[in-house]
């Protein structure tokens, strides 16, 4: 059975009269895409420019049809693997060298000991944790303060964290020592 809103879509693409879109509908079983095909073959409808296609897929941008510029566009956002690869690597890439230009420093009565690039700590951290923390943590009690230099982390924010930490080190020591001497 043909619906009024079916024959009422075939006239708006087709541009024809209600008469020949309900003839077109009815010939077809009310196959809108097979009656447009059919229209085109009598001429009644002149086929799309660039020697396009009907299609029955519907492409709505904001309520109004997409062009074909614009699919094409849709199609085209898709990246290929090679393309993430090469955004993986400029983001490590990135990523490495803000941790070689700032530094982590181990300092002993104000004079600095060691110093390191961020890289490198970072690789200690990861690869060997169980030996690096915990030799930082004593550091601590021996009287060892660590501070980031650099255009990145030289912040006092996080030199102020650091600082806290060797001052609540150096408070349990106190603590400890107090307590043995009781």
């Amino acid at each position: 059975m043909i619906t009024l809103e079916q024959v009422e879509k075939l006239r708006e693409k087709a541009n024809i009269s209600y008469d020949d879109a309900k003839a077109a509908l009815e010939a077809t079983n009310g196959d809108l895409l097979e009656a447009l095909i059919n229209l085109e073959k009598q001429g009644k409808v002149t086929p799309p420019e660039g020697g396009g296609y009907y299609s029955s897929e519907r492409c709505f941008e904001n309520n109004k049809e997409q062009t074909e510029e614009n699919k094409g566009k849709a199609y085209n956002n898709k990246e290929s693997l090679s393309d993430l690869v090469r955004k993986l690597a400029r983001f490590c890439g990135k990523i490495i060298h803000k941790g070689n230009i700032n530094s982590f420093e181990v300092l002993k009565d104000g004079e600095v000991k060691i110093g390191c690039p961020i890289t490198i700590l970072v690789l200690l951290v990861v690869c060997f944790f169980w030996i690096t923390v915990p030799l930082i943590i004593i550091g601590l009690f021996f009287g060892y303060r660590y501070r980031f230099r650099g255009p990145d982390l030289g912040k006092e924010s996080v030199n102020n964290a650091m600082d806290s930490a060797a001052n609540a080190a150096e408070s349990i020591k106190k603590s400890i020592s107090a307590v043995e001497k009781e």
